[in-house]
């Protein structure tokens, strides 16, 4: 059975005695693994079960101030501070709630599909698919920043639905663009959770972003396409309306915010989970031992009835020793 059928078998809750698997490093990560390292040698060795790309926007550094980059909706971003590999909002593109002011995004195609095509090429048995970063909610704020965009949701709704309609109606284009090729799957991120509870809440979620979501699940799920979604955080009351929508599988599952046990019970035959090993608490702070000993108790809560993707519950940060994700990658191939 190939890595891609493996991953199928669990989206489709079969077990098949393998449980697929799937880790990324953060930028400050890989250059401090990798230091003595060849990067592909590393990747052929320990590398996992999926294989993908997210559409950002492309972003292009300005020539003129180091460490800051403009991408294809308009928005930059500040890559000097803590976060390197996307970056803080420099400064809101929309300052005020006016539709008009809606910067028409530069739709790369070319670019687009010669990373589809690459992908494609590189993908060996590999589960495969493409995804939008940004996607709905994040776009939002990035266009208007944080405050505004939650803000408007409640003095200025039209110009939200406008907004987001404006967003989705992009998205649909790239999708259409993706489905154009024999992916596995379409890929959706987009943080709606905090540590408890959701950002916006889940009222203002059901009116605002569930539709489009709805719209975007449609549309990748029409030539028969899995469908998976990214969101940081607790935003298990809204697990009943994506499973409603189409999701087949929600990534990531933190430790520290959900109890597996239950959500595996009572999702479970419905829905596939993808991380469950803490970035946040154990892969920074235990032992290589300790890592191990959670792996395989995770694995064996999670593995029941198949829907499970083993992984860290994020890109691996630059604060996680390497003989903790040594640790773990070992263990994640003896399951895997």
């Amino acid at each position: 059975m190939t890595r891609r059928e493996t991953v199928i078998c669990a989206l489709q809750h079969k077990e098949t005695g393998r449980i697929p698997y799937h880790f990324e490093l953060t930028a400050q990560e890989e250059e401090k693994v990798l230091q003595n390292s060849d990067k592909e040698l590393f990747y052929n060795q320990y590398g996992g079960y999926l294989h993908y790309f997210q559409y950002w926007g492309y972003p292009n550094e300005q020539k003129d101030r180091k460490g800051y980059f403009t991408d294809d909706f308009g928005v930059t971003w500040n890559r000097n501070g803590v976060d390197k590999d996307i970056g803080v909002v420099d400064e809101p593109v929309i300052d005020e709630p006016d539709i008009s002011l809606y910067p028409i995004p530069y739709l790369n195609e070319a670019r687009i599909r010669e990373e589809c095509e690459k992908l494609l090429a590189t993908k060996g048995d590999k589960f495969c698919f493409a995804g939008i970063g940004f996607s709905v909610f994040e776009r939002l704020w990035s266009y208007l920043g944080m405050e505004n965009a939650l803000v408007y949701m409640i003095t200025e709704p039209e110009f939200v639905h406008a907004l987001l309609d404006k967003i989705l109606e992009f998205n649909l284009k790239v999708i259409d663009i993706f489905n154009e090729y024999p992916f596995d799957g379409i890929y959706f991120g987009d943080d709606w959770g905090q540590q408890k509870g959701m950002i916006m809440g889940a009222p203002l979620w059901r009116e605002f972003i569930k539709p489009r979501m709805e719209a975007m699940y449609r549309r990748a799920k029409q030539n028969g396409k899995f469908v998976l979604q990214h969101s940081c955080g607790d935003i298990q009351e809204v697990f009943e309306d994506l499973i409603e929508i189409g999701l087949d599988c929600y990534q990531t599952v933190q430790p520290e915010i959900y109890n597996l046990r239950e959500i595996k019970t009572k999702y479970g035959d419905r829905l596939s989970f993808w991380g469950t090993i803490s970035t946040q608490q154990a892969l920074p702070c235990l032992s290589p031992a300790e890592i191990e000993s959670i792996v395989l108790d995770t694995a064996a809560i999670m593995k029941q009835g198949g829907g499970f993707i083993l992984a860290p519950t994020h890109a691996i940060p630059q604060d996680v020793p390497t003989e903790n994700m040594m640790a773990m990658l070992r263990c994640f191939q003896k399951l895997g």
